[in-house]
């Protein structure tokens, strides 16, 4: 029986590296990092030890939904907020393929090239919560979705956010100018401080939305359960994941129920942007069984079309020999030559 440790201490990533390994873990709070009081066994493929084998098949399962979920809103052609939103699920995608890369101990927290790629995985991060909060106001239309401004709006400010972090993990990693590993103040207040404020702010709108723009009240359903599904991720994460840890025996902690939590919520982003959107059909592309439906559909019309255009231009009956050739004679009057 481990003995259960948390201790939440602003600021300072100490207490959270002891309860869940997260991936700047090895590099912060001493000269080796800090290490869990528990965590997931690790097994041998090849030769190779993997760390978190369950969060990896968890990781490999998001990034096929997160495709999944990609295809479909690129789909909808027509659909408002489709090019904004879809930027989002991208930097998803890309977060959780970079945390696999660490978590799992694929890339090993003894190479040269870990401290860089938590930094990136750390920037991306951020700039997945900065462009989930943009997106929560494209449905308010301060500007039109779709055009330049809205779309590099987006792509500039998160790009920003990426790099800002991104130089703020590495130079605290390494000791750059004011920043330390041993304080990490300012990583931490973009961890939390910054990521939470925009996810709060980014529910807030949605509920605004909702209620004040569509009839339909089903969508708010889907913004509490992602709610929901995400405040409970990060409960188990940081708070229960040694408890969890040590009542399975080191075979799943925290981290594989906070990557379920995370991918649910962010189905359910999904699944609520897909409720308020409408498409208009007449210029959209659905499944191949609606398009082969439309093709069978023309060519039925277009047959009926045929013959109804072969019996009208089909030619009358020659006249009998006691009626007279009125048309014969019109012609002869209208043009005796």
């Amino acid at each position: 029986m481990v003995q259960i440790v948390y201790n939440f201490e602003s600021f300072s990533f100490t207490g959270i590296c002891q309860t869940v390994a997260l991936s700047l873990c090895p590099l912060i709070g001493q000269e080796n990092g800090v290490e869990p009081v528990c965590y997931s066994r690790n097994i041998d493929i090849g030769g190779n030890l993997i760390f978190q084998p369950a969060t990896l098949v968890i990781d490999i399962v998001a990034i096929i939904m997160a495709a999944i979920m990609i295809y479909h809103i690129r789909s909808k052609y027509t659909a408002v907020g489709r090019k904004e939103i879809v930027m989002f699920f991208y930097l998803y995608m890309i977060t959780v393929f970079l945390e696999m890369l660490l978590v799992t101990g694929i890339i090993p927290t003894s190479s040269p090239v870990y401290p860089w790629f938590t930094a990136i995985h750390i920037g991306v991060v951020c700039a997945t919560f900065w462009c989930l909060l943009l997106n929560g106001f494209v449905g308010f239309q301060f500007a039109e979705d779709g055009t330049p401004l809205s779309l590099w709006s987006i792509r500039i400010s998160s790009f920003i956010i990426f790099l800002l972090t991104g130089f703020i993990s590495i130079a605290t990693f390494k000791e750059i100018g004011p920043f330390s590993y041993r304080s990490p103040g300012a990583l931490w207040v973009f961890f939390f401080i910054i990521n939470g404020i925009a996810f709060v702010v980014y529910v807030i709108s949605q509920i605004i939305l909702v209620v004040n723009t569509l009839d339909d009240r089903w969508p708010l359903g889907d913004i509490l359960f992602g709610t929901a599904f995400f405040v409970v991720g990060q409960v188990i994460l940081f708070i229960f994941s040694v408890t969890i840890c040590d009542l399975v025996k080191h075979y799943i902690d925290g981290l594989f129920f906070g990557t379920i939590c995370t991918l649910l919520a962010v189905m359910m982003v999904y699944k609520y942007w897909d409720s308020i959107t409408k498409e208009d059909l007449e210029f959209s592309v659905g499944s191949k069984q609606s398009v082969w439906e439309v093709k069978e559909l023309l060519a039925e019309d277009e047959l009926s079309q045929g013959y109804g255009g072969t019996q009208y231009q089909s030619p009358p009956p020659p006249p009998t020999q006691n009626q007279p050739q009125y048309g014969q004679q019109y012609n002869q009057q209208q043009y005796p030559y």
